[in-house]
C-alpha cells in the first residue's frame, strides 16, 4: 500500500508546533525580563501577527501556483532564523526583530492545511484537519513543560534555541519526506467542470473581496475570525493573568499549557472523527463555541486552582472541536484550486485576531481588569454562536 501522504505533513506540523509551544509561554516572561509592561507584551505578540497579516494571503497564493513544498520550506526557514534571533536576544528590541522575521515568513500552518485539502476528500477532511489539532495538542502538552525546565535552569534564551533546533528538524522532514506533488483525490464531474472558471477567477481582484462577496465563504471566514479572536485573546493574556491572579511563574504556566494541550490532543486524536460524523461540522462548531463561551467567560473570576483547571479544560475542549470543524466548512465552501487562497485569507483574519486579542488582553490586565479579560475572550466566541445559529439562505449552495 502507498504510504499515507498525511504522515509527513503531520510530522512536519508536529515539530513546527512543538517549537512554537516552546516559545509561546516564554515570551511574556522574557519581555518582562527586559522591562516590558503588560501592554508592551501584547504589542510584542501583535508584531508577529502584523507581519503575518501581510504574508498570509501571499504565501497561500504562491503555494497554489508554485507548489506547497517549496513554499513551506521557505516559511520554515524564516521561522528558524526568527528563533535564533530570540535565543540570542540581549534587549527588548531583539525580541521584536525575532518575531517580525518569523511573522514575515509565517505560512507553515496555512500551507499544511492547504496540503491536507489537496489530498483528502470533503467527507474525510474534518478528521484529517484533526491531525493539525493532534499536533497542536501534543505540542502544547510537551513544549510548555519543557520551556519551564529549560528557562529555570539555563535562562530565557534556552527554549528559543531549542525551538530553533526543532525548526531545523522540521525543515529536514519537509525536504526528505513530503512529496513535491501531492496525490489529489478524484473530483466529481461537476467540480471538475467548474475548475477552469474558478482558476480564471483566482487571479482577479482582491482575495478578501473575492471570498467575502460570496455568502457561504463569507460566513465560514467570519466564524473562523470569531474563533481566532476568542482564542487569541485568551492565549495573549493567559500568562499575565496567571502571574497576577495565581502568582504562577514560567514553570507553572508551562504545566497549565500542557494540561490544556492534553485535553485538546485527546479530543482531536480520538474523538473528533466520531463527533463530526455524529453531529456534522456545523453543529460541532456550534457546540465548541458554546463551551468556549462558558470556559473563557468564567475564567476571569476563577480564584481556586481546581476551578481554574476545570474551566481551562472546558475551554480547551471547545477550541479543539471548533478549529477543525470550521476549517473543514471553509474548504468545502470554495473550489479545490481556491483552497490555498481561502486558507491564506483565514490566516490573515487570524493575524488580525492576534493583533487585537493580545493588545486588548494586555491593556485590560495592565489595568487589573482580570474578569473583563475573560469576558472579552468569551464575547468573541459568542459571535461564533450567533453566526452558527444563522440559517443558510434558500438557494445558497451548501458544502459538498
Amino acid at each position: 500500500m502507498r504510504r499515507s501522504p498525511l504522515l509527513p505533513i503531520f510530522l512536519t506540523v508536529f515539530v513546527d508546533v512543538l517549537g512554537l509551544t516552546l516559545v509561546l509561554p516564554l515570551l511574556p516572561f522574557y519581555a518582562e525580563h527586559f522591562g516590558a509592561s503588560e501592554l508592551v507584551v501584547g504589542v510584542l505578540a501583535a508584531s508577529y501577527a502584523v507581519c503575518q497579516l501581510v504574508s498570509g494571503p501571499i504565501l497561500g497564493r504562491i503555494s497554489d501556483r508554485v507548489g506547497r513544498k517549496p513554499t513551506l520550506l521557505a516559511s520554515q526557514t524564516g521561522t528558524f532564523i526568527g528563533f535564533l534571533v530570540l535565543g540570542s536576544a540581549s534587549s527588548l528590541w531583539m525580541l521584536f526583530v525575532g518575531r517580525i522575521i518569523d511573522g514575515l515568513t509565517a505560512g507553515n500552518l496555512t500551507i499544511a492545511q492547504a496540503y491536507i485539502s489537496d489530498v483528502t476528500r470533503p467527507e474525510e477532511r474534518t478528521r484529517a484537519f484533526g491531525l493539525i489539532g493532534i499536533a497542536f495538542g501534543s505540542g502544547f502538552l510537551l513544549g510548555p513543560a519543557v520551556t519551564g525546565e529549560l528557562a529555570s535552569r539555563f535562562g530565557y534564551g534556552a527554549p528559543a534555541y531549542g525551538a530553533a533546533v526543532l525548526s531545523l528538524t522540521s525543515i529536514l522532514l519537509t525536504a526528505t519526506l513530503l512529496p513535491a506533488k501531492p496525490i489529489v483525490p478524484a473530483a466529481s464531474p461537476e467540480a471538475a467542470a467548474a475548475e477552469p472558471a474558478r482558476a480564471a477567477a483566482i487571479g482577479r481582484g482582491d482575495a478578501f473581496r473575492r471570498f467575502f462577496d460570496r455568502p457561504l465563504p463569507r460566513r465560514r471566514l467570519l466564524e473562523f475570525f470569531a474563533f481566532t479572536l476568542s482564542f487569541s485573546t485568551l492565549i495573549g493574556g493567559l500568562a499575565l493573568f496567571l502571574e497576577r491572579r495565581f502568582a504562577f511563574g514560567i514553570k507553572e504556566t508551562g504545566y497549565l499549557y500542557a494540561f490544556s494541550g492534553l485535553i485538546g490532543g485527546s479530543v482531536q486524536g480520538g474523538a473528533i472523527g466520531r463527533l463530526a460524523k455524529r453531529y456534522g461540522e456545523e453543529r460541532l462548531a456550534l457546540i465548541g463555541f458554546v463551551t468556549m463561551v462558558l470556559g473563557y467567560g468564567l475564567l476571569g473570576v476563577a480564584s481556586a486552582l481546581p476551578t481554574l483547571l476545570l474551566l481551562v479544560g472546558i475551554g480547551a475542549f471547545g477550541s479543539a472541536v471548533v478549529r477543525p470543524a470550521v476549517t473543514t466548512l471553509l474548504t468545502k465552501s470554495v473550489g479545490r484550486d481556491e483552497q490555498g487562497a481561502a486558507l491564506g485569507v483565514s490566516q490573515s483574519l487570524a493575524s488580525i485576531s492576534q493583533i487585537v486579542g493580545p493588545i486588548g488582553a494586555g491593556w485590560l490586565i495592565e489595568h487589573r481588569a482580570l474578569a473583563a479579560y475573560g469576558l472579552m475572550a468569551a464575547s468573541f466566541a459568542a459571535l461564533g454562536v450567533v453566526l452558527g445559529l444563522q440559517k443558510i439562505p434558500v438557494g445558497e449552495p451548501v458544502e459538498s
